[in-house]
């Protein structure tokens, strides 16, 4: 069963002292950010290398305890024109699934251009080729997680 709700219904669920995680889930990882408790600052955490969704939701399990996490701000990857193709089903299939193992409230947030975006910031900073690979998809999380936080 799906949470999904909007931004303000989200907030409005949450209990005090929580935090959001941001995900841009791919095919390959899972980009992750974590918000402050006054929903101001989202950082980058860390990535998840994807296996089984199983083992995916055991990472996302230790983190949602661990960080005290009252919601999901989750990339939606609508085409450019705003379309949904085949992207925003797999991440829809993602968010489906991660509703009936967490009793918490999602929000699916338009990813357009997030990763371009940090990739011109890491460019910008004379970031290597490696070290770009290694942080691109939390950097993308935390863009799309600070990107809902402003519209609170």
């Amino acid at each position: 069963m799906s949470k999904q709700v909007t931004v303000l219904e989200l907030k409005a669920r949450m209990k005090p002292r929580q935090r959001l995680l941001g995900m841009d889930p791919g095919t390959k990882t899972i980009g992750l950010a974590l918000s402050d408790i006054t929903f101001t600052v989202a950082t980058p955490l860390e990535i998840i290398r994807r296996k089984r969704f199983k083992d995916d939701v055991a990472r996302l399990e230790v983190l949602v305890a661990e960080h005290n996490i009252g919601g999901f701000i989750i990339g939606w990857p609508v085409n450019m024109d705003g379309s949904e193709g085949p992207r925003c089903q797999s991440v829809r299939a993602f968010s489906d699934n991660l509703g009936k193992v967490f009793d918490l409230p999602q929000v699916l947030w338009d990813e357009r251009l997030s990763t371009s975006a940090v990739e011109r910031t890491l460019l910008e900073a004379d970031s290597s080729r490696a070290r770009r690979k290694d942080v691109i998809d939390k950097m993308a999380a935390a863009y799309i997680l600070q990107g809902a936080l402003h519209a609170l």
